[in-house]
């Protein structure tokens, strides 16, 4: 058969390929591979069975080739057959025996003199040695050695950082402390043509900078086409409307606690991409937060539909369950998408949510445990370990584990919240209040509904340290952020009594009781305060204490 006979075939399996006819691809390749006895038609063939599913095959013909391991891309793509195929230690073999450096970078111990077969037209190609970690990194993760996974991943982004997988698997597993991540982005070498990336890729990782420092990020790659040519102009101009990075920022918003703009957000990201299953799991949690059960059942019943076998469709399930107090039937759902997928952080932290509302300690603080086992790079299982602690007054011990929260994530709000509540609880009430300014002076203005609490936290330890003025100025900024908390009538009205201001006791007194009327501490204390402005009309010069 003459060459151009046989290149004709080659383009013919290469269409296949694109038409997604794999069966003829293979037919074909086959042949192609026969006639010639070429490494790149016998790499072609095995690439056509690959994409037809046909693991094993693939495997074999790869493994018979005498160039499998002095040819890089014979062997990983023999490597990702394996993975196919579960069998992880014989993938860890195929890949070969490769070692890190002290930088985390990857190098081989022995030269493999690797053949490149050739190369596909003008595109940019990912580094193959990229790749590799990447799939050693997922063999690790697999075998539930999660140590040596995440060295893998690192050094996949760090030798090509076009490999935005490694850097997925980072960070949705929360492999990663704040500071590390920051730490490997700053680290990665760009090409010069990469600096939207590079930008793109702050953006993902883990929100708790400053306000002004996330909305600065947004706003560089929102506008960062002012500054180029007109040739990437019309890239940036497509960026600022792209659905990743909106819900990067609908996942910022539920950071700051601004819960109705992430659901406004993400309810607009979802009608243009209903599938996006990142802005799917920010919008659940937006819904959870607003207590929207009806969208939580809409969209819990259109994932099972869609996704039977995704952990993220029976955590929806869950969520609707928990929305509508019904705990027990949220517990069973979030324990099946543990089941569906181990490394699924939300769906742990609902079980032992789940738990806890019940007041069920010792089951809540065990997937509080396994949580904090499995993603060391997310503070929120050890915070809430510390908060179980909180809860059955082990103050030290909670405060303990909140500490150890506060070094994984040292820019979170609820961080400092607790190690205030904590300091209160210890009658350490300078300490409460340097905490709770803390606190404060982390959170975008204006602040929102959900700090009302650590207004009113930070106003009762100024009380109890009798700095009356300063406690009834946060009692009042607590009520310009709600009307409806009875523990800042009750302390605003204690604290107007311990300055013997009895009329404007009463009158917070009565507040109070409208929205608890049996409630045993304002009724006794209004009771005390009439009769003490009564003493006080009669003559205030008289004391009857």
């Amino acid at each position: 058969m003459r060459e151009e006979e046989i290149e004709r075939l080659r383009g013919v399996v290469r269409d296949c390929v694109s038409k997604h006819l794999y069966s003829s691809a293979i037919f074909f390749a086959d042949k192609v591979a026969a006639i010639t006895n070429d490494p790149a038609d016998i790499y072609m063939q095995a690439q056509a069975l690959f994409l037809g599913r046909h693991f094993r095959r693939a495997y074999h013909l790869l493994n018979a080739s005498k160039i499998v391991f002095r040819d890089l891309r014979f062997r990983y793509l023999a490597a990702k057959c394996l993975e196919e195929l579960k069998e992880w230690d014989q993938c860890l073999f195929m890949l070969g025996d490769e070692k890190l450096d002290e930088h985390g970078d990857a190098y081989e111990t022995k030269d493999n003199s690797d053949m490149y077969l050739d190369k596909d037209g003008e595109d940019r190609e990912m580094n193959i040695s990229s790749a590799i970690c990447f799939l050693r990194g997922k063999a690790y993760e697999a075998l539930e050695n999660r140590a040596q996974a995440r060295q893998w991943y690192k050094a996949a982004i760090k030798a090509d950082p076009l490999c935005y997988e490694a850097l997925e698997c980072l960070v949705e597993n929360h492999m990663l402390t704040c500071e590390e991540e920051t730490s490997l982005l700053s680290s990665l070498q760009f090409g010069p043509e990469d600096g939207w990336l590079s930008s793109f890729y702050s953006c993902l990782i883990k929100k708790y900078d400053k306000e002004n420092v996330v909305e600065a990020k947004f706003k560089e790659l929102e506008k960062e086409s002012s500054k180029t040519d007109l040739s990437s102009q019309s890239l940036m101009c497509t960026l600022k409307d792209n659905t990743d990075l909106l819900a990067c920022k609908a996942e910022y918003y539920h950071q700051c606690g601004e819960y109705q703009k992430c659901f406004e957000l993400t309810s607009t990201l979802l009608e243009k991409d209903p599938f996006h299953l990142k802005c799917t799991l920010v919008h659940l949690a937006a819904a959870m937060e607003l207590g929207n059960s009806n969208e939580l059942y809409l969209m819990a019943c259109n994932l099972v539909k869609d996704y039977p076998q995704k952990a993220l469709s029976w955590f929806a399930v869950g969520c609707y369950y928990y929305c509508i107090k019904k705990y027990d039937q949220s517990r069973r759902y979030f324990s099946k998408s543990t089941s569906l997928d181990g490394t699924f952080a939300p769906a742990w932290i609902g079980f032992g949510n789940a738990y806890a509302v019940r007041e069920e300690g010792d089951q809540a603080m065990s997937a509080y445990r396994t949580a904090a086992r499995l993603f060391p790079g997310c503070h929120l299982p050890t915070l809430y370990i510390g908060m179980e602690y909180m809860r059955t007054h082990s103050f030290k011990l909670a405060e303990q584990f909140i500490m150890q929260a506060k070094a994984i994530c040292p820019a979170d709000p609820l961080v400092y919240n607790e190690l205030g509540v904590v300091a209160y609880h210890m009658k350490e009430y300078n300490q409460a209040v340097w905490w709770f300014e803390k606190t404060l002076a982390l959170i975008p203005n204006p602040l929102s509904e959900m700090w009302e609490p650590t207004v009113v936290n930070l106003a009762h330890a100024y009380r109890k340290l009798k700095m009356f003025r300063e406690a009834i100025t946060f009692y009042e900024k607590a009520l310009t952020l709600s009307i409806k908390s009875l523990s800042t009538y009750a302390g605003l009205a204690y604290t107007f009594h311990l300055q013997d201001n009895f009329t404007s006791a009463i009158t917070y007194y009565h507040k109070a009781l409208w929205l608890k009327p049996d409630d045993p501490f304002c009724t006794e204390m209004l009771n005390i305060a009439l009769a003490d402005e009564c003493r006080h009309g009669i003559d205030p010069k008289i004391d009857f204490h």
